[in-house]
């Protein structure tokens, strides 16, 4: 029993397995907050074409 916890405390394969989850999961971060801020770029550049098409529409 003591081998197999001497064996197991050595091990490092599980913590390969979590910095590659932890590499993952900012990489994934990163990609919402660009997307995000992308987004939110697009939405204000097309409310302002909206605003400038409705003042320049002719009112009937």
């Amino acid at each position: 029993m003591v081998q197999f916890l001497k064996k197991l405390g050595h091990d490092e394969r599980g913590a390969t397995a979590v910095e590659y989850g932890l590499i993952l999961a900012l990489i994934f971060v990163s990609i919402m907050g660009a997307v995000s801020t992308f987004g939110e770029t697009t939405i204000d550049m097309w409310n302002t074409v909206s605003s400038a098409v409705s003042a320049a529409r002719p009112t009937v």
